[in-house]
């Protein structure tokens, strides 16, 4: 009797690859065959594929665009939502109140002592004048703006114009409902900028960025108490420009020159004052400080990194320090260079007038040998030019540093050395 021979393991093993393999390219097929009419690029269901048709690899690249754009957006979303969630607690409402005379109007008659008219009424004429006198002062609220907490012990930065009244008082709210007194540190002599103080412990802090890493075309956030009425507005938009100078003006406060703002379409009103301007890591890369009257979403905001060297001041001297140079100077400009024959196109041209001479007496400009018709080309090995202003590169230095200057003087180049002193 015959012997039925077993398939062994290997042959089992080969079936089933085989199997499945040929079921995959059965599948395959069929799901070219049934998307082809959807996708418009193939015959009827079971009919051959044309890969090569016209207009298929197009709309693949096109759904796949599609896609991509959808989910960009989706988490560009769920970004600006995380920050605001993060960054909210450390945003702040500050409120200035004072004492003001509380006016009553009252009346008069202005004949009621005229025996004239006396002997025909009476009393008096019978006639009523207006008049206003001061019944006492009554706290009331002033102004408003923003600010945001940088040290988990209560130091907040803001706009200086936020708390320019020194006869005010200024109250913090924050986020969650909490109030609490705040006195003002220091007000900057030279910038809009002011660091104040609350007692508090385990405070929200935001988180200070690079504002010399902004590019144009970013996107940006902006919180701040809108019109003095709605805390914690939120509002979005992107970098629009650098470098701006505007002149701005505030309620009691007068007209400004600013400088070296960053530009947003970040609608700001009236309250956001003081307020942070973020980008998408939730880092505070700006002041929220003025807006373009007449103009739709136009905002400007002082780079953050200006205020870092007020805040480290404040901590360590318990007051605004800046250093001081002596000069006054005109940027050189290509333009400049070549219609005074200057010889170098970058830097900053001593420049000054009887009344007030280019180099500062006494200063450590002096001291250096500085002299009008000089040219500074380099701070310290730092090349100055349209994006890196003299006035920025000192403040990253304190008084008392010793610093080094390329000059420019009568055709050749020359190091010298100062040593920086406070401004008064």
């Amino acid at each position: 009797m015959r012997e039925e021979q077993q398939p062994t393991t290997r042959q089992i093993a080969l079936f089933t690859v085989l199997l499945s393999f040929i079921v995959s390219v059965i599948g395959t097929v069929l799901s070219l065959g049934l998307l082809g009419p959807l996708l418009g690029t193939g015959e009827a269901a079971g009919g051959p594929i044309q890969f090569n048709k016209p207009g298929i690899l197009e709309r693949i690249r096109e759904t796949v665009t599609e896609k991509e754009t959808t989910e960009r957006i989706l988490r560009q979303d769920e970004l600006v939502v995380k920050v605001v969630e993060d960054m909210s607690p450390a945003v702040v409402s500050i409120v200035a109140t004072k004492d003001v005379p509380v006016i009553e109007r009252y009346y008069i008659d202005p004949f009621a002592d005229d025996p004239f008219y006396r002997q025909f009424f009476g009393n008096g004429s019978g006639i009523q004048v207006p008049q206003f006198r001061q019944k006492g002062v009554e706290k009331q609220e002033v102004s408003s703006g923003t600010g945001f907490i940088v040290s988990a012990d209560g130091l907040i930065i803001t706009n200086k114009h936020v708390v320019s009244d020194v006869e005010a008082e200024f109250t913090v709210f924050l986020n969650d409902g909490r109030k609490k007194a705040a006195r003002v540190l220091a007000r900057d002599p030279l910038q809009d900028i002011a660091i104040l103080k609350i007692e508090g412990s385990n405070l929200p802090t935001a988180v200070l960025g690079d504002s010399a890493q902004v590019k144009i075309g970013q996107s940006v956030i902006a919180i701040g108490n809108a019109l003095g009425e709605f805390r914690n507005t939120v509002s979005v938009g992107v970098i629009s420009g650098l470098q701006r100078s505007v002149v701005a003006s505030a309620p009691g406060v007068g007209s400004e020159e600013l400088q070296e703002l960053i530009q947003s379409d970040a609608a700001i009103n009236p309250g956001n004052s003081g307020g942070p301007l973020l980008n998408l890591r939730g880092e505070v890369i700006g002041i929220n400080t003025a807006m373009a009257q007449g103009a739709e979403n136009i905002a400007f905001a002082l780079p953050i990194n200006k205020a870092k060297h007020d805040l480290e001041s404040v901590k360590k001297f318990g007051k605004i320090i800046h250093p001081f140079l002596g000069v006054r100077y005109q940027m050189v400009t290509k333009d400049l260079a070549e219609e005074k024959k200057l010889g170098r196109d970058y830097g900053v041209l001593l420049v000054g007038s009887p009344e007030d001479p280019a180099v500062v007496r006494g200063s450590p400009a002096e001291k250096a040998g500085m002299k009008e018709g000089d040219i500074i080309l380099e701070f310290n090995g730092e090349r100055i030019d349209a994006q890196h202003a003299l006035a920025t590169i000192l403040q990253k230095y304190q008084a008392g540093d010793d610093i080094t200057l390329k000059v420019f003087r009568d055709g050749k180049e020359f190091e010298a050395k100062a040593k920086l002193e406070e401004r008064k």
